[in-house]
């Protein structure tokens, strides 16, 4: 449930203080007219990497998922002047937009929309500026971390302060424009910020991070395009579901042997898994050469393992790499063309 703080006395202001950051409280008067604070909210939410289980957790097999936190998306909600509603700025694509005229499946729109609607209150006249370091369709959650921070800014500046599921589970509503049919693990590792074990319509069961492990995190510079690919991954099931599902066993069964090699903190087993389901990837169909280029230059550099993350064709891949080996093996993936290379260490995030 969220928690709601109750509102002041007509016409009068005041702030809250909780978990060390002010929050403003809004209301309304005796007229029906919103109030607020003049003071802005930010939030942000990381990306995330899938580790293991990526297609084959939309057919309701398991996955493992974990925070990017060295990108984020960043949401800052500010008031405007009276009667003029909320106007959304998607400060680095150089557009703006009035949530009043916004199309009903414009991403942004829809999170402001869903958020409004979820906590009961009228649109605020306020301007919520949003803005991301995570490469878009490239695997990252980048669509999921906008709609979080979104969520959260919104939410804030309305003087409500939602739990991670609720977060959550708006977040899933968005992930269906951009994607068609998600899983529901992106909206899930984005809003809990922890490593999560996830299977679809279960509960959300966080990891504990045995032995901290590190990651390269090479992108190919071609575009991902989720929707588009895990629709060809459905048209390819409903063509030949035995073979498509005794693929997603296997991809499960190495997610919950991963499971149990990341709690028990045996990382070097880590290694070999990732390369089983990069293999099991490649026979799906969402290789491609330059991620498979990739992932023979980080194991070739001395990493215990490599494989690509997300929906595949491009977007990023991801390798195992011992601390005294990172340097060499994120220089070998810069030389064959990675155009950008994230070093995050997992652990478990209290």
């Amino acid at each position: 449930m969220s928690s709601r703080i109750g509102p002041p006395a007509p016409s009068e202001y005041f702030l809250a203080i909780g978990l060390g950051r002010l929050a403003i409280l809004r209301y309304t008067n005796k007229e029906g007219r919103s109030k607020m604070a003049p003071v802005p909210i930010r939030s942000s939410a990381p990306g995330k990497v899938i580790l293991f289980g990526e297609h084959a957790v939309v057919y309701g097999r398991p996955a493992i998922a974990v925070p990017v936190t060295q990108v984020r998306a960043t949401a800052t909600v500010k008031p405007a002047s009276p009667g003029s509603g909320l106007t959304i700025v998607a400060s680095d694509l150089g557009k703006s937009t009035s949530l009043a005229t916004a199309p009903r499946d414009e991403p942004l729109a829809a999170t402001a929309r869903l958020t409004l609607a979820h906590i009961s209150v009228p649109e605020p006249d306020a301007t919520l500026t949003v803005s991301s370091t995570i490469p878009i369709a490239s695997g990252l959650g980048s669509g999921a971390a906008v709609s979080t921070a979104l969520v959260r800014a919104l939410a804030g500046f309305l003087g409500c302060t939602l739990e991670p599921a609720e977060v959550s589970a708006l977040v899933f509503e968005v992930e269906k424009i951009h994607h068609g049919t998600p899983s529901g693990i992106d909206n899930t590792v984005v809003a809990y910020e922890q490593p999560v074990y996830f299977v679809r319509g279960h509960p959300v069961e966080r990891l504990t991070v045995g032995a901290p492990f590190t990651l390269l995190i090479g992108d190919t510079g071609i575009p991902s395009p989720t929707k588009k690919i895990v629709g060809r991954v459905r048209q390819g099931w409903q063509r030949e579901p035995a073979r498509y599902d005794a693929l997603f066993d296997q991809m499960g069964d190495i997610a919950d042997e991963a499971r149990r090699m990341i709690e028990t903190g045996n990382v070097g087993a880590l290694g070999s898994l990732m390369d089983e389901n990069h293999e099991l990837l490649v026979e799906l169909g969402v290789s491609s050469s330059k991620l498979d280029d990739l992932v023979e230059t980080a194991r070739f550099a001395g990493a215990l393992g490599a494989k690509l993350s997300g929906a595949g064709r491009g977007g990023n891949m991801i390798a195992l790499v011992e601390e005294d080996l990172t340097e060499e093996v994120e220089e070998a993936l810069r030389e064959t063309g990675a155009v950008e290379v994230i070093r995050t260490t997992i652990t478990t995030t209290k």
